[in-house]
């Protein structure tokens, strides 16, 4: 399995957590940053489309996919992705808190892609609650 990461997220974190994942995670194969795999200017259909031809891909964001109403739900579900997106709290946290807080959800997101397969889409919360993460599914 492996995760990209969207434009909505510093690149940076990318990679950082894909060197954190390793060892650790060995079902993760690779975390990138939409930006080192894609061109700039590539539009979002056209990368999930490339993703789904792929396989294997889920994607995580701090976008909602509302930018083009339905094409963006309908080419997630088309091409198979999973995606998780960070509720809006988590965009108005000072970085090295929203940073330290996803480390903290990266094991139980890697686990609920996992366990998926096809097109699906879930809300990460800001709180993290004791005992199993609860996820928001999103409707595609």
């Amino acid at each position: 399995m492996k995760c990209l990461v969207d434009n909505n997220l510093p690149p940076a974190l990318a990679r950082a957590v894909d060197i954190l994942s390793a060892d650790k995670l060995p079902g993760l194969e690779q975390v990138v940053a939409l930006r080192n795999k894609f061109p700039q200017d590539t539009a979002d259909i056209a990368w999930m489309q490339a993703l789904g031809q792929e396989s294997g891909w889920f994607i995580l964001s701090g976008d909602q996919f509302r930018k083009h109403g339905d094409l963006e739900r309908k080419a997630l579900r088309q091409n198979g992705l999973i995606v998780f997106c960070l509720h809006k709290q988590w965009s108005s946290q000072p970085y090295w808190e929203k940073c330290a807080h996803l480390l903290r959800w990266w094991p139980h997101i890697v686990e609920q892609a996992e366990r998926l397969r096809g097109g699906a889409a879930f809300r990460v919360p800001w709180k993290l609650s004791a005992g199993r993460p609860k996820f928001e599914q999103i409707p595609l």
